[in-house]
């Protein structure tokens, strides 16, 4: 089932490589070392879930239906799940599961923690704006927005609109839409990895198209390692890499889902105040974090905040660390990645 959701979330291993250096998953470890992989296409983008022994290739089925489930609750555009029935409410309290509920929660406090500067509610400005399909597709002739259009959603764009109690949730303005794509498939490769170590796996690697979460480590306890793209770059040449053991990696950039009119280069990371793309001097941010959601949230929210609000946020939060890249292709690291400032920089 192919269902196109979370529209404005990172999209396809966008932003993140995933590095087999060496032939370190299949050198030394014997036949139980060989990958195993399931593949599907969720949340508008390729997944894939490796394991790397083969009495574990027995759950990749299961991590899949686990993908089906989420989608049919959180997907936007799916007639029936929670988010889409909340979105044609018209302001009547709904009923949803207590996974929606909590992710609602959750989008709402990284709203704040944000200080608005990014929104749950967001969605109708991403539909006005249109980025689907941008990456395939640089030369197709997209048009800005009204200023006028965009002035008449803003007052409909804000997190506070969204009143939680328990499972029902409602929405206080009936014009106000939701959009999870900054949060969702980091809490769903947690869910996964919840899965995966209940199950006895001890060794696996979640993909959700970019989102990248970490079971252990490789099966001979060496880290998986993980290239952080170059922007733009179309052969997929990577600034950096990062050791990742038990942790997740998450980007957000500029530079998947964009188009150029009049030589000016508009992307789908919003403001939530102005409705249009926000500019700051940022290419992309990359998370290293304990928590997919968290890192997911992160990612997006101290890329809006920009390269001196944002790292600070990051360097308040424990057990976090980020990687900026500035306009000038320049890499800029939080405290703990500070043995990573001899990376190249181009």
């Amino acid at each position: 089932m192919k269902h196109r959701i979370f529209r404005h979330n990172k999209i396809i291993s966008a932003l993140l490589l995933v590095f087999l250096l060496s032939g370190a998953f299949l050198s030394g470890c014997g036949r139980e070392s060989v990958p195993y992989s399931e593949s599907g296409f969720y949340f508008n983008t390729v997944i894939t879930i490796t394991v790397y022994r083969s009495k574990d290739a027995r759950v990749l089925k299961d991590c899949l239906l686990l993908c089906d489930d989420y989608e049919k609750k959180l997907s936007r555009t799916l007639q029936g799940s929670d988010i889409y029935r909340l979105n044609h409410s018209g302001g009547v309290p709904v009923t949803v599961s207590e996974d929606t509920a909590y992710l609602l929660g959750q989008a709402c406090k990284f709203a704040e923690l944000s200080g608005g500067r990014i929104d749950p509610t967001v969605a109708p400005l991403m539909d006005l704006w249109d980025f689907t399909g941008q990456a395939a597709d640089k030369n197709a002739q997209k048009k800005i927005p009204a200023a006028a259009d965009i002035q008449a959603l803003l007052p409909h764009i804000n997190y506070k609109n969204i009143l939680i109690d328990g499972n029902t949730v409602t929405l206080t303005d009936p014009q106000t839409q939701v959009d999870l794509g900054f949060i969702a498939k980091g809490f769903i490769a947690d869910r996964l990895k919840e899965s995966l170590l209940e199950k006895g796996v001890e060794s696996a690697l979640i993909n959700l198209g970019g989102n990248i979460l970490a079971v252990g480590s490789k099966p001979d306890g060496s880290p998986f390692e993980i290239g952080v793209r170059k922007p733009f770059d179309t052969q997929n040449t990577a600034l950096t890499t990062l050791s990742l053991s038990d942790r997740s990696l998450v980007s957000s950039g500029v530079y998947e889902r964009y188009f150029e009119k009049d030589g000016k280069r508009y992307h789908h990371l919003l403001d939530p105040f102005t409705g249009y793309p926000v500019e700051n001097g940022l290419l992309g941010v990359t998370i290293l974090s304990s928590s997919s959601m968290e890192g997911d949230a992160l990612s997006t929210t101290a890329f809006v905040l920009g390269p001196e609000e944002g790292m600070a946020l990051i360097e308040s939060l424990p057990d976090t660390e980020a990687v900026f890249i500035t306009e000038d292709y320049k890499l800029h690291y939080s405290s703990g990645l500070s043995g990573k400032q001899s990376a190249q920089n181009p």
